[in-house]
């Protein structure tokens, strides 16, 4: 019957289920198996009692968030002024977003050693010159998810005629920015934000060589490397923050319309 999903459908919607869920399942059975002889959740209470995994966590869940405000900050703007002021540089910057897929992090990350290594501006001869660069670093390789998703916000609303009502209402470059393109971008905002968190909590390159076991990733290297059970039960761990900031967007987004301009009627 037309409309009805065909057998093939749900066929290939439970090989896909069972491919993504098969490897999970298995990766939280063995992490159960850190007491001998029966299922317990010693390997997550060890993993929990371990002070390094908060420092590291709250450490990388910091530069989340500001890696999250300076992206934003160059990456709306920028985009904006693109489709309103000058669109023929759009190729331009698009491809210029996509240079982190092209060069490695570790080539990034011993580029920006060298270079801020040596007078005028040492920093990495401190631990907030080492923190600053590691932001900066993230924020270069959240450009790709970033822009994408604000190009993508933009390309769902009327840019053009948002800004053209707003300054027939006496409005400045700023007010437009703030009050009537950030709020209609805020799904997109919102999307581009986790995929860069998801981004900083996970990357060890660039962090192991910047800051070290302070950050998360070098942090779950590390309980990787020496303990069996408990790098089983961090996976798990780190999927379900994952998928607690999935949820959070949904229940961020839930019955939220498009913002409208206020005055404008």
């Amino acid at each position: 019957m037309k409309g009805r999903p065909s057998l093939w459908s749900w066929l290939w919607l439970l090989i896909g289920t069972l491919y993504f869920f098969l490897p999970l399942l298995a990766t939280f059975l063995f992490s159960l198996r850190a007491k001998k002889g029966v299922l317990s959740l010693l390997a997550y209470q060890r993993v929990l009692q371990d002070p390094r995994f908060y420092r590291a966590f709250l450490f990388s869940l910091e530069i989340g968030v500001l890696t999250i405000v300076f992206s934003i900050a160059l990456v709306v703007p920028t985009a904006y002024w693109i489709r309103v002021s000058a669109p023929q540089l759009r190729s331009l910057v698009e491809w210029t977003t996509m240079m982190p897929f092209v060069i490695p992090p570790v080539v990034l990350t011993f580029g920006l050693i060298r270079l801020y290594s040596r007078p005028p501006l040492p920093l990495t001869s401190t631990f907030e010159g080492t923190t600053f660069l590691l932001v900066a670093g993230y924020v270069v390789l959240s450009l790709p998810y970033m822009y994408r998703a604000v190009d993508i916000g933009l390309q769902a609303i009327d840019v053009r005629g948002l800004t053209e009502a707003a300054q027939s209402l006496g409005a400045g470059w700023g007010t437009i920015l703030f009050r009537v393109i950030f709020p209609n971008l805020r799904v997109a905002l919102l999307s581009g934000s986790f995929l860069t968190l998801a981004i900083v909590m996970g990357e060890y390159t660039m962090a192991s060589f910047l800051v070290g076991l302070n950050a998360f990733g070098p942090y779950m290297w590390l309980v990787g490397r020496n303990k069996t059970y408990e790098s089983a039960a961090l996976s798990i761990i780190s999927f379900a923050l994952t998928w607690f900031c999935i949820s959070l967007i949904q229940v961020l987004n839930r019955g939220r319309g498009v913002a409208q301009i206020p005055g404008a009627h």
